[in-house]
């Protein structure tokens, strides 16, 4: 069985977890190479998938199939969880999250909880088991900004028979900066026909500093909820600064709330701010 080997990157100056797989799982295969050594780029070259025999993996969920998103401090700990199957059963498998153009230019990365680095797995039948590996990221530890996005799961498993898969990327998911928005109508109360002037602010985590900063230039919708209604209707969309301010006028007609809302982007998810009511008299 050949697996790549482990890696330590470390990128401007955070050193991110290394990926290991470790040598007791790697020498279990037929013809294995002992490839659990933490180094920068070892020269071990598979193809980008490999299947030897009939065993599979399916329905990789990650996080529940929700967004991992992370403040400046915040501690994430989620699972992987997949089914493998065989027709001998399942011996061992592993997942492995990434991050990078591919699989062999890798520059972020985290380690399963578990000591060994294995997912567990419980037996379903004869042949399938469901496979669960947990995985802790602490945002000003192992993160930066540059490594907000797409992620892969890199997973292989091992039949009771010697037959394995491997695949580099067997699913996609995103670790995002967490958002913040904030609104103001003034003035309040305001008289029917004035104007009124909405201002706020689009911030976001930033993981190298432990700070929030603004997020220049995203489009955000301005919303208004009449007195007595569910629903918010948008008025308009407006861009935020280059430091991600927010300012806008509107003209006073009826009592409501105003708020402003962003769809999201794939580094920093949707956000809606707390609405404020404005008395229109």
């Amino acid at each position: 069985m050949r697996i790549r080997a482990s890696v330590a990157v470390v990128t401007g100056a955070l050193a991110l977890t290394a990926l290991a797989v470790p040598a007791a799982q790697a020498a279990e295969g037929p013809g294995a190479a002992s490839v659990a050594r933490s180094v920068v780029a070892d020269s071990v070259k598979t193809p980008t998938d490999e299947t030897h025999g009939d065993t599979a993996i399916s329905n990789v969920v990650v996080n529940g199939g929700k967004d991992v998103v992370l403040g400046t401090t915040t501690k994430k700990t989620f699972t992987v969880s997949f089914t493998a199957k065989d027709n001998s059963g399942i011996k061992w498998a592993q997942a492995i999250l990434w991050h990078g153009p591919d699989f062999d230019h890798l520059d972020g990365g985290a380690v399963a909880d578990s000591s060994d680095g294995r997912a567990a797995c419980t037996k379903v039948n004869a042949t399938t088991s469901t496979c669960k590996a947990s995985f802790t990221v602490k945002a000003d530890v192992d993160l930066i900004n540059s490594l907000a996005g797409g992620w892969k799961v890199w997973a292989i498993a091992q039949g009771t028979d010697g037959n394995y898969v491997q695949k580099d990327n067997v699913k996609g998911f995103r670790i995002q900066r967490l958002s913040k928005l904030t609104v103001n109508a003034a003035p309040e109360p305001v008289k029917k026909g004035k104007t009124i002037t909405v201002t706020g602010a689009l911030t976001r985590a930033n993981w190298e500093t432990g700070k929030y900063a603004g997020y220049g230039t995203q489009s955000v919708k301005l919303q208004f909820k009449k007195k007595g209604a569910s629903a918010y209707t948008t008025v308009k969309t407006i861009k935020t600064s280059t430091t991600g301010a927010l300012k806008t006028t509107v003209t006073a007609s009826v009592d409501g709330t105003f708020r402003y809302s962003f769809a999201g982007t794939s580094t920093t998810p949707a956000v809606n701010a707390t609405g404020d009511y404005v008395d229109v008299q």
